[in-house]
């Protein structure tokens, strides 16, 4: 008989799982993927466009359901897994339904984190995460009354850009005093906000949110100075959080994520775990290309081949309001390191490399990004850059024709 594995978890990480296994074992197992959700896998970090208009929910899915019967893969969907029992190898679904399995790997993903404001359950409060809270935020914005989001990381930005598209009037609150600060210097902030506020968005910085306004809706956000802040739709983006009950409920040695070894193997023997929910020496990735880094090694694991995970170095390549933003590494460059930087302001373009000991060790770019994965190797690879460090700011081809 084939072996039985058991995917819980239907994202992006469980669907690169399933596309590894069957590259490098083809049938050689029997394959059942568990997705919450009532439609198979999509790209998440595509919802903001969905939001604006400028793409559509199908042009979004990743593979359709006819895809997975064409492997032979069992393919449950809007039927979350509720129970897990390593001891008889068996999971429990919400409707009712026990599956077996002789291997298993979770693939659980993040959860939203809610503030726990006065006022968070009002209708009209939602999180960015999925179709569901997509749905939401679509029915808030129909009304016209204009929203406030929570939160200046990727994800705050994203829903406040989503809907200043669709032409909502946006207040987009953060409580640092810049942008994306696990992502850029202060200088590419700025240049970020500049774009942001070109779009119409309105930016309260440095602005800590104190409760939620309205009675049976939300009719505001009020601030920590008494000020409140007008919405119809308030979207809390501020951040996430592995999704580690179904594991801790079953057993499984859990700190901030599901603790995996480099095999992706958890404290229980055939049991893996994968993507946002892991916790891989003592780091959570919150990233697409670490996980499906972990979704490669877990599906060498599974065949029985030899691999290790080793690490990711974090870099974040993407367009944000149409403007180009990488940075990896040490970008903010802790004591001991130099920067060179490097900007054209009438084009609004940034660089700032951080150097230690000859070798680049972190990167932001704004405006310009075409370079960064050429950067990111560097960083990587850790080669000296001597022979290269007078130009290498200008980028890879300027270094190859010097």
């Amino acid at each position: 008989m084939r072996d039985r594995i058991v995917i819980i978890g239907n994202g992006m990480a469980g669907l690169k799982l399933v596309e590894e296994l069957e590259a490098i074992a083809p049938g050689r197992h029997a394959l059942t993927v568990i997705g919450a959700e009532p439609v198979p896998a999509y790209n998440r970090v595509l919802l903001s466009s969905v939001l604006a208009g400028e793409t559509t929910r199908d042009a979004i899915a990743l593979r359709p359901a006819d895809w997975y019967r064409d492997l032979n893969c069992a393919l449950r969907l809007g039927d979350p897994a509720v129970a897990l029992d390593p001891a008889t190898r068996t999971v429990s679904l919400a409707s009712g339904a026990t599956l077996t399995f002789d291997r298993l790997v979770l693939a659980t993903g993040s959860l939203p984190i809610r503030l726990p404001l006065a006022g968070a359950d009002l209708p009209g409060v939602v999180t960015f995460r999925d179709f569901a809270d997509l749905d939401a935020i679509e029915a808030a914005a129909a009304t016209g009354r204009g929203a406030v989001v929570i939160g200046g990381g990727l994800l705050g930005i994203e829903a406040a850009v989503g809907l200043a598209g669709r032409g909502v009037p946006v207040t987009l609150v953060h409580l640092m005093d810049r942008l994306m600060e696990r992502q850029l210097d202060a200088r590419g902030a700025a240049l970020l906000a500049r774009a942001l506020e070109a779009r119409g968005i309105t930016l309260r910085l440095g602005a800590q949110s104190a409760g939620i306004e309205g009675d049976r809706h939300v009719t505001g956000l009020r601030l920590a100075g008494g000020e409140v802040l007008p919405a119809g739709l308030l979207c809390m983006a501020v951040g996430i959080r592995p999704e580690t009950r179904l594991a801790a409920a079953a057993g499984l040695a859990v700190g901030r994520g599901i603790l995996v070894d480099d095999r992706m193997q958890t404290s229980v023997p055939g049991i893996l775990a994968i993507g946002e929910c892991a916790e891989h020496r003592g780091t959570v990735y919150g990233l697409v290309e670490p996980a499906y880094a972990q979704a490669r090694t877990a599906a060498a694991t599974l065949a029985g081949r030899d691999a290790a995970y080793q690490g990711s170095i974090l870099a974040t390549n993407l367009k944000v309001s149409g403007l180009p933003v990488f940075s990896a590494g040490d970008f903010l460059g802790e004591p001991g390191t130099e920067a060179i930087v490097f900007e054209d302001r009438p084009l609004g373009h940034y660089r700032k490399l951080v150097i230690r000991d000859g070798r680049l060790v972190g990167a932001v770019l704004v405006g310009d990004a075409g370079d960064g994965l050429w950067y990111l190797d560097l960083i990587r690879d850790g080669r000296p850059i001597s022979s290269i460090r007078r130009d290498m700011v200008f980028g890879r081809s300027f270094c190859e024709a010097a």
